[in-house]
């Protein structure tokens, strides 16, 4: 039985100010996969992440999420799409007045009517998956860069998302944070059946953690090459 086929991006263009960015953008990803789309600087990788979130709308194609088209969508039932779907920046973006415990139970105050005891209890689990027990009552100017996008992780999966993108998971940090980051997130697409797309210029990480590589080219717009790492 094929694989369910959980994003499918159809020929997707986009133009900024009349300037193209992508042309003819189509890709399929299956659920539970770890997908990473490289490419020079400026060849669309983030415009296409936002495309995919609903943040920017396609100028000619269009995205489906779980069997919905994302530009179609109304405003409510983009918001209720975006509860399903987590976008995770580069250094974390916590909010540096709030512990990493409150950073963390953000969007389940915002979205749910979990009451406290629940909170609690899930943002610790979360914490406990990216391998950042008793973490809860520090501040994010005491966490290092390697702890702060853990975080940003946790803080991404407390909802339970079905995907999860990921715009340069391991710039700035060393090669063994790094390397463990890259297996937190293999652990979490296994454990969790969540998938990850994930913007990345890091040749080692793609080796490490993901099932497919797409290549884009800045000159042509376009996807030039497709498949594992």
């Amino acid at each position: 039985m094929p694989p369910e086929i959980l994003v499918d991006v159809e020929s997707v263009g986009f133009t900024y100010d009349r300037r193209p960015v992508l042309k003819g953008i189509s890709m399929r990803i299956p659920r539970g996969s770890i997908v990473a789309i490289m490419g020079a600087s400026g060849s669309g990788k983030t415009t296409l992440l936002r495309i995919i979130g609903g943040q920017l709308k396609p100028n000619e194609g269009r995205v489906t999420v779980a069997g919905r088209s994302v530009a179609e969508l109304p405003l409510d039932d983009l918001y209720a799409m975006r509860r399903r779907m987590s976008m995770l920046y580069q250094f974390g973006a916590l909010f540096t007045d709030m512990t990493v415990f409150e950073n963390v139970a953000f969007p389940l105050r915002e979205h749910t009517d979990m009451s406290e005891e629940e909170i609690g209890r899930a943002v610790r689990e979360k914490l406990e998956l990216v391998n950042l027990p008793n973490t809860e009552q520090l501040m994010p100017v005491d966490l290092s860069g390697g702890m702060r996008k853990r975080v940003g992780l946790a803080r991404s999966i407390v909802l339970d998302p079905k995907v999860i993108l990921y715009d340069e998971p391991t710039t700035g940090l060393d090669p063994i944070t790094a390397a463990s980051l890259d297996a937190t997130i293999r652990r979490l697409s296994q454990n969790l059946d969540v998938t990850f797309v994930i913007v990345t210029h890091d040749l080692g990480s793609v080796f490490v953690a993901t099932d497919r590589v797409i290549l884009l080219d800045r000159r042509a717009k376009r996807i030039i090459a497709e498949g594992d790492p």
